[in-house]
This record gives structure tokens, C-alpha cells and sequence, in this order.
């Protein structure tokens, strides 16, 4: 290679490099400012090089170690039973979607993208799930509820079918004697390991940050999952240091980890989904470029 030419990928990685920078530095301030000691916070503000570091804010969380299990118990769970089932939904769906031949193909797809356009808002909702189906306090109402199904990953997955998978194979099966749901299970999802993966690792990311379902329909506090728990328990250190009770607290009130803790919480509640991506990278970057494709 010449020097012409490594001057070029120089410059070629160069904003790949600042972009990749941009993307990193945030988080690391974040993991900085979770072992930064509170006074010096409040006295540099958000730095990478802190003066002084502590562990209060990480002691805090340690202090609510019973609560933080179970609700990152809940939260697995919910996050792979959910995962798992919208997987599933989404796949049958998306496959007769896929098929030419199928009946009401356009009407079925046309409910599908109106749902990503209107809802019916939260009260009806709201009154559905509880008055009707009878979710509230259950661990359905951190599964069902807006979750399950997603259009945007219905028409993802319809369009990966539609541009990858061979009609002649297809055909091949049938011919073969093959019927529907056997050339569903046996080759068409081992043929869409990339979309599944993609959308496996989105709807993942989006039952593991949920906190709004919990929030709405789950008051039984052995049913919250992390994001529930770590919201409530900034609302409780913001409540002790602002409200009249500081007062009465004292030193004990006064010490309490409010910034510092904010930036634990973050780290505690994105970690794990941090440490899963790059099993899914690759299947993630394929998966969205295929499917991004129009049939």
C-alpha cells in the first residue's frame, strides 16, 4: 500500500473516528461521574477528571441490593419471555405477508401500518387492559400492553421475506410435500437468523427500558422491574433533599449521593443491554440492511 493510499483511509477514518468518539465519551463521562464524589461535582461540575472520587452513590444502590435483585429478576424475565413471544407473533405474521398468494394480503397490511399511525390513546387503553382483560398487578402488564407486537418490525420482517427467501425454494418444499408450517419452522427462520436477531435485539432494548407500563399498571412493588425501582428510588432522594424532611434528617439528609446517584442509576439500568449488543452486532448491521430494502 502507498503512501497516497493510506493518506486517503486517513482521512477516510478520521469522522468514523470522531463519530465512534462522540458515541463513547458521553457513556464514559457517565461511568465517571457515578464514582465522582458528590462535593466534587458540585464544585467542578461534570468532569473527566474529577478531583475526588467516591463509591457513595454505588454504597446507596448496594443499601437496596434486595429490591435492585428482584427487580432485575422481573425485568429478565419480562425481557426474554417478551422478546421471545413478540418474536413469534411477529415472524407468523410477517410470513403470510410475504406470500403472494395469500388472501386479504393488502388489507392485512394496510391494519398493519395504520398502527403505526394512530392508537387509541391511553384511557381507552388503559381501561381495556384492566376492566376487560384484568392485567393490572400481574406480570402480563409489563408484557402485553404496547409491547408485544410492533408494525414497524411486522413490515421490517415482511420486507426481509420478501427480498431474501427464494420463491423457488419455496416451491421446492411444496413440491417436496412440505406444508405451510413446516416450511415456516424449518426454513424460512433458520434462512432469517439476521432479522431475527435485529429485531429480537430492538424489541430486547425496548421491554428492558420500559418503564412506563410498570408505572401505569403495576402498584405491587415485587412486580416492578429495574427501570420501575431505579426511577422510584431517584424520586425518593430527590423528595428527602428538597422537601421539609431534609431538615429533620440532618448531616444524614444533606450526604445523601443526589447527583452522583442519578449517574450510578443510568449505568446500573444500560449496562447489560451494553454488554449484550456485540453478540448482535453483526447480525444487527445485516439484518437492517436487508431488511431495509423495498420488495
Amino acid at each position: 500500500m502507498n503512501t497516497i493510499d493510506r493518506g486517503k483511509q486517513f482521512w477516510l477514518h478520521l469522522p468514523m473516528l470522531a463519530l465512534a468518539a462522540a458515541c463513547v465519551l458521553p457513556f464514559l463521562l457517565l461511568v465517571i461521574s457515578s464514582v465522582s464524589d458528590e462535593s466534587s461535582i458540585l464544585r467542578q461540575g461534570y468532569t473527566f477528571f474529577p478531583d475526588q472520587l467516591g463509591l457513595d452513590a454505588y454504597r446507596y444502590l448496594w443499601n437496596h441490593s434486595d429490591q435492585l435483585a428482584r427487580a432485575y429478576g422481573v425485568t429478565v424475565f419480562v425481557t426474554i419471555f417478551g422478546t421471545a413471544a413478540s418474536l413469534l407473533m411477529t415472524a407468523m405474521l410477517a410470513y403470510p405477508m410475504s406470500r403472494q398468494g395469500v388472501p386479504w394480503r393488502g388489507a392485512i397490511a394496510f391494519f398493519v401500518f395504520f398502527t403505526l399511525l394512530f392508537n387509541g390513546g391511553l384511557t381507552p387503553t388503559y381501561l381495556i387492559y384492566v376492566q376487560l382483560f384484568h392485567i393490572k398487578n400481574t406480570i402480563l402488564a409489563l408484557i402485553v400492553p404496547g409491547l408485544l407486537m410492533n408494525g414497524f418490525n411486522v413490515l421490517l420482517m415482511r420486507t426481509f421475506f420478501m427480498t431474501t427467501i427464494p420463491p423457488a425454494l419455496i416451491e421446492a418444499a411444496q413440491i417436496d410435500g412440505a406444508g405451510e408450517f413446516k416450511i415456516f419452522w424449518r426454513i424460512i427462520l433458520p434462512l432469517s437468523m439476521p432479522i431475527v436477531a435485529t429485531v429480537g435485539l430492538i424489541q430486547a432494548i425496548i421491554y428492558w427500558n420500559d418503564w412506563f407500563n410498570g408505572m401505569i399498571y403495576v402498584t405491587n412493588s415485587k412486580l416492578f422491574s429495574i427501570q420501575n425501582i431505579l426511577n422510584r428510588m431517584l424520586t425518593d432522594i430527590q423528595f428527602l433533599t428538597e422537601s421539609k424532611f431534609s431538615a429533620q434528617l440532618g448531616e444524614a439528609g444533606a450526604n445523601l449521593p443526589s447527583t452522583t446517584v442519578k449517574m450510578a442509576i443510568a449505568v446500573v439500568g444500560v449496562l447489560p443491554i451494553i454488554a449484550m449488543y456485540p453478540f448482535f452486532q453483526k447480525y444487527l448491521i445485516k439484518g437492517i440492511t436487508i431488511g431495509a430494502v423495498k420488495g
